[in-house]
Parts: C-alpha cells; sequence; structure tokens
C-alpha cells in the first residue's frame, strides 16, 4: 500500500471569515466537488487544480494562525483538521495523478504536485503559531479518540522541527522540500524504467497457452517481453530457458539504474541531515518515535525473531530446491536467483501433486473479481453495485457500497474504483489510494486500487494465484479505509490513519481466504464453466507452506535493507551495500548485477519502515486465530471484526484494537506456528 503524510480526495467548500473557519462542508457549494471523478484533459488542468487546492489550504491555514479567542476542540481542533483534510485530499488526488495517467505530461504534473503539497504540509508543520493554537486546547473533558488525535498531532509537529529557532525552522523547511523533490524524482525513474527483452519463440517453451498467444512474434521474428508483473512473474515461474529467465530477471533488478542511485543518494544524505538537526542519531530514530515499534533496537529484534522461526523453513525450502536443480545440472550445490521462481513451482508439482498451471485456469480476471466483490458482501453484510462516473481510463471500473443486502441495502458507505491492469508509464506495483476521507455525517470515503492484473476473461485474463491474493490483499485496504470511515469524527483518524506498522495487518489477515475452498468455489471457474475441483485446492493448501520460509527471508532483508540504509548518510556504494544487507537475511542473496536499491519503491514513501509488512504479518496471523477458530464465514466473527478492528479506524491505538478484537496483547506464536508447518 501506498503510504504518504495524507492519503484522500476531499470535495471542499470556500468558506470566508476572519475567525477560525467553520467545517468543511464537503457535500456544500465546493470548490473541487467531483474532482477525481472525470479524466483532466491536459497538465495544465493539473497544474491549475493544484494552485486551487494549495490556495485553500494556504488560506485556511492563515485562518487558524490568526485565529483570536480561546483555543478550542470545536473551532480550533476542527479547522485543523479541516486543513489536514484538504491536504489528504491533494496527496492522493494527484498520486493518482502520477500513477495512473495517460502520457507523461499528466502524470509529470501530479508528481510535481505533489511536491508542492508536500511543501505546504511542512510549512503547517513548523508553523509555532498552529502548534501554540493547538497546545492550548484544554482537552481534558474530550473523549479518548480527541485527544488521541491531539497528542498525535503535536507529536507530528515536534518531529517537524516546530520547537527549532526560526533559522533552523526554514532549514527544515528547506531540507523537506529537496526530501520531496527527490522522491518524487525517485518514483518518475521508476514509473519510467520499464525495461523488455527479446525471446526466439522457442524461448516461451513452458509458459500457459494464454501467454504465448498473447504475445506474438514482431517482424524480426522475436517476441518482446517486458517487466510488468504479467510478463515477469509468468517468465519466471515457468519459462524452461534459463536464458530468457536470466535475462529478464537482470532487466528487472536493473530498472531505474543507474538514475535513481542519485535521487537516492539525496534522499539518505537529507534524511540524516533533517534527523540532526532535530538532534535525533539518524533518520531511522526519528520516523520509528511515532510507530508500534518505537525504535530501531525493537524493530531488530523482531527481524531476529522472525528469522529465528524462518530460517529453519528456508533451509528446507532450499534443500528441495536444490534437489530438483540438481536433476538437471548434477553435482550442483547452489542455483541461482532468476531459477528461483521456476524451482518453486517444479517443487510443487512433485513434492505435492500441485501444478499452478492447472489452477490458474480458474483464475480468470473477471471472476476473480466479482468473487471478491460477492465475498465482501456476504462476510460483512454490504452490498456492493456499480457506479456509473466518469474515470481516466476506459477500463477503470467504478462501484459504491451500501449497508445491508440486497433489497434491504441503505446508506451509501463508499465509493472506489479498480484500476487493475498495465498500462505503458502506469505505476508498475500495486497500492490502494485514498481519494476522500470518510467522516461521519460529512463524506463519503472514496479510494482506488491502482494494480496491474491481466485483463479479461479465460482468453486473455488468466491470473496466478498469488495474483488473486494480492487483489484480495489491496482490497483489504479498501475495506479499512471505507469501513473506518463510518463513525470518523476527525480526518486525521478515518480509516486506514493508524500507526503505520499496523496499516497492513488487516490486508494480509484477508489473504488467508484464498485458500478456502468455499470461497474458492463461488468464483473460480474455468473456460468450461466447471468449478475448480476440490482435490485442486486441498493441494494447493497442502504446498501453501512451501517457500514461506525463502519468502519470508527475503521480506526480512528488504526490511533489513530499509531500516539500515536510514541509519546513516548514503553508503559509497549504493548497489553494494544494498547486496551486502540483502544477504544478512535472504536465503538467496541478490547477485552481483542486482541494483535492486534504484527500483524499491518503498524507500521512498517508507523510508526505514518496510518492517511493517513482517509486524503486520505477526498481527494477521494472531487475528486469524480467531477466524480459524470460528470458521471464516462464521458471521458473528466477521462483524466483531469489522467493528473492533476495521470501524475504529485511528481512533485507538493499534495494540488496543487487536486486544479488543482477540481479547488478549498480540503473540508471535501463530507466525512460529505456520513456519513450522513447512515441512
Amino acid at each position: 500500500m501506498r503510504r504518504s503524510f495524507a492519503p484522500a480526495l476531499l470535495a471542499c467548500s470556500v468558506l470566508a471569515g476572519s475567525a477560525e473557519a467553520a467545517p468543511l462542508r464537503p457535500n456544500g457549494s465546493d470548490l473541487f466537488a467531483g474532482a477525481i471523478l472525470g479524466n483532466p484533459q491536459d497538465a495544465g488542468t493539473i497544474s491549475r487544480r493544484c494552485d486551487a487546492y494549495l490556495a485553500e489550504i494556504a488560506r485556511r491555514q492563515a485562518v487558524l494562525e490568526n485565529g483570536a479567542g480561546a483555543a478550542t476542540v470545536h473551532l480550533t481542533l476542527q479547522t485543523f483538521d479541516d486543513v489536514n483534510n484538504l491536504l489528504i485530499a491533494a496527496a492522493g488526488e494527484f498520486a493518482l495523478y502520477r500513477e495512473a495517467s495517460a502520457d507523461a505530461a499528466r502524470r509529470e504534473a501530479g508528481s510535481a504536485c505533489e511536491v508542492k503539497v508536500a511543501a505546504a504540509n511542512t510549512r503547517l508543520n513548523l508553523s509555532r503559531k498552529v502548534y501554540d493554537r493547538l497546545k492550548a486546547i484544554p482537552a481534558a473533558k474530550a473523549d479518548p479518540a480527541t485527544r488521541l488525535y491531539l497528542t498525535r498531532s503535536l507529536g507530528g509537529f515536534e518531529r517537524s522541527g516546530v520547537a527549532l529557532p526560526a533559522a533552523q525552522r526554514k532549514r527544515a523547511q528547506d531540507l523537506q522540500d529537496k526530501i520531496s523533490a527527490a522522491g518524487a524524482a525517485f518514483d518518475r525513474e521508476i514509473a519510467n524504467g520499464r525495461k523488455t527483452v527479446s525471446a526466439d519463440p522457442a524461448e516461451l517453451e513452458g509458459l500457459p497457452p494464454d501467454f504465448i498467444a498473447a504475445h506474438k512474434p514482431g517482424p524480426d521474428g522475436k517476441v518482446t517481453i517486458s517487466t510488468d508483473y504479467p510478463d515477469l512473474f509468468p517468465v519466471l515461474s515457468y519459462a524452461r530457458s534459463e536464458g530468457l529467465r536470466r535475462k529478464l530477471y537482470e532487466a528487472n533488478l536493473t530498472r531505474a539504474w543507474p538514475a535513481n542511485d542519485a535521487n537516492l543518494r539525496v534522499m539518505l544524505d537529507l534524511r540524516q541531515q533533517f534527523a540532526a538537526l532535530l538532534g535525533r542519531k539518524d533518520h531511522a530514530t526519528l520516523v520509528l518515535e511515532d510507530k508500534m515499534l518505537d525504535r530501531p533496537a525493537k524493530v531488530e529484534g523482531l527481524l531476529t525473531e522472525m528469522a529465528a522461526a524462518a530460517r529453519p523453513a528456508a533451509a528446507r525450502d532450499y534443500a528441495r530446491k536444490l534437489a530438483v536443480y540438481q536433476m538437471g545440472h548434477p553435482g550442483a550445490t547452489s542455483f541461482n536467483a532468476w531459477d528461483n521462481a521456476w524451482l518453486s513451482q517444479q517443487v510443487q508439482k512433485r513434492d505435492f501433486a500441485y501444478d499452478r498451471q492447472e489452477a490458474r485456469q480458474y483464475f480468470a480476471y473477471d471472476n476473480v473479481r466479482d468473487g471478491i466483490l460477492r465475498l465482501t458482501e456476504s462476510l460483512f453484510g454490504v452490498t456492493i453495485r456499480p457506479w456509473r462516473t466518469t474515470t481516466w481510463d476506459s477500463s477503470v471500473e467504478a462501484y459504491e457500497m451500501f449497508e445491508g443486502r440486497g433489497a434491504n441495502a441503505g446508506k451509501l458507505i463508499g465509493r472506489f474504483y479498480f484500476d487493475s491492469h498495465p498500462r505503458p508509464g502506469k505505476y508498475n506495483h500495486a497500492n490502494m489510494i485514498n481519494l476522500r476521507q470518510g467522516l461521519a455525517g460529512r463524506a463519503v470515503p472514496v479510494g482506488v486500487l491502482v494494480m496491474n492484473l491481466p485483463e479479461g476473461g479465460h482468453a486473455t485474463g488468466l491470473m496466478e494465484h498469488g495474483d488473486v491474493e494480492t487483489f484480495l490483499h489491496e482490497f483489504g485496504h479498501m475495506l479499512h479505509h471505507i469501513f473506518g470511515g463510518q463513525a470518523a469524527r476527525w480526518a486525521g483518524l478515518s480509516g486506514v490513519s493508524t500507526e503505520w506498522d499496523f496499516v497492513e495487518a488487516p490486508s494480509q489477515m484477508l489473504e488467508e481466504w484464498v485458500y478456502d475452498y468455499d470461497t474458492l468455489a463461488k468464483f473460480a471457474v474455468n473456460a468450461k464453466g466447471e468449478t475448480i475441483p476440490r482435490a485442486l485446492v486441498e493441494k494447493m493448501n497442502a504446498a501453501r507452506y512451501f517457500d514461506l520460509g525463502m519468502t519470508d527471508m527475503r521480506q526480512l532483508a528488504l526490511s533489513n535493507i530499509s531500516l539500515r540504509l536510514h541509519q546513516g548518510p548514503a553508503p559509497a556504494d549504493l548497489g553494494a551495500r544494498t547486496r551486502q544487507l540483502d544477504a544478512e537475511y535472504d536465503a538467496l542473496p541478490l547477485p552481483a548485477f542486482a541494483q535492486q536499491q534504484d527500483s524499491f519503491g518503498h524507500l521512498n514513501g517508507y523510508s526505514a519502515v518496510y518492517y511493517t509488512y513482517r509486524w503486520s504479518k505477526v498481527i494477521a496471523d494472531d487475528m486469524f486465530t480467531r477466524f480459524a477458530k470460528a470458521g471464516l464465514r462464521d458471521p458473528a466473527t466477521a462483524l466483531a471484526y469489522r467493528r473492533k478492528v476495521l470501524e475504529p479506524g485511528g481512533s485507538k491505538p493499534a495494540a488496543q484494537l487487536v486486544a479488543d478484537f482477540l481479547g488478549r496483547p498480540i503473540s508471535i506464536d501463530a507466525y512460529k506456528a505456520e513456519m513450522a508447518k513447512d515441512r
């Protein structure tokens, strides 16, 4: 999931007045109504929209800074939240323009505005007048969520440098602006870093028929294959040609290199300087202060404890793969990184009688999409219908969610888009962008999933089972965003506005449903209309714990890279240092040619906290124990999960949300038990 200081689109009103403003009226006469629902025709339109946002943010900030009289929750904190909501609005909207616009000019205009919005956010958080107004609010009698919001907000100001002398605050603004600009350039290079390789048609041997049919030879007799996910993953998993696998693997791990080394170096060095300005040892120390794991030592301890559970499983995984590799390479004592995915599915076939290609015939995109929507309806008691609205591309799908089922469906509670398929220049990973925060009685949450999945039905849109898992994971963020916006008083606590290192947990837990036969049987059918066989799903489940060890050690390696690169200035050789940090955990370390740091997009948005995914995995496994005991479709458990974990959004500390659902504190035991299943 994409993460920034601010995650949504808000339709806001332009209100005059010199006193602290009345709350924004999202459904009133507003400046930005329907902003993202259309398709800006050119870069100029995007730039003008950016200027309008920034002008309104600045106007409202000035109102807040010049407020007279006693500071109150009703006026002062509300005015601050409205400014914050506008920043959230702009961050989401212009991120989408950057990620999904049809041409480079519009994508660059979105990126340029993101930098300006980040600068506006920094100005707000360095405003001593705003800080002093918030600090003066008497909150002792406010509700717990309001007190939590105020405490978190004041902490954010302090970590931005608001307590520094004026000259140093100016330095803090300059550093943050330069960091944002480097981050935007880093993201642009990744988006434009798509590579292709040429292959002889014979090199496609082993790939699924639909893949081969979609990759016809060109006039030169060669087939062009890209680093886009719908090409990358099938080739690495199924192509029998080691040469083709290596070419594409190397192309993928050198995307955006060497150009992004310069951008990454600027980010790392300036983040270190900013941390030093605030008296912190390094950026990792600073950025962790408001997380569940609030010190680098805690993160390091987590990685060590998880590795102790995953490393034995990884060794077993490696031995299985090596045994298969030795069948074609007698005497080999190791195998190459580009052979890993191919060997994984070979082991699944040999040791578990599970063939991914047999399974993928049941996962056409259209059916998977509809199945995920129906699962959501039955599990959480809602109704989802197509939403007739304009979109930014003809392939984008739009939906509305209503409380209640079928004829009893009532209140509109959310709107969302699926931008599911690759396009040139489009963001090439998968994430959820908040386009509008939900506010009780004021605004319906809106979001978009930006993904890169095959398009269509059985002829062109067959997905890997792992793609189904990714889809449901990202939609889990959407559910958190929508359900967490139903009762929210404050935009800054709405939806996924929880501690950063909790935000992946609900989505990771939802992945469990794609291994459930009763769930899959409702949408997984082949071209003949035949439902996926129970026996095949049983094989899938038998094979699912194989490779968890190596996969998790790889994720721990990425977490180590993310953390350790942010514990000092940029190293002299970024590629070499990245490979070194990877090798401390990865069971199959990166090869010497790898320059993954330049396409590791999380180094911008997540900086030092990629460990979020591993800590969230621990929480997800723990929360799932309640479903495992009661049943995946138990309505009482699903309702409790919605009410206790999703709907509160960020109104309680995340540890309390989990304890409310489980009746006890978070435990790592479920994660350790899962790793032990890899036999």
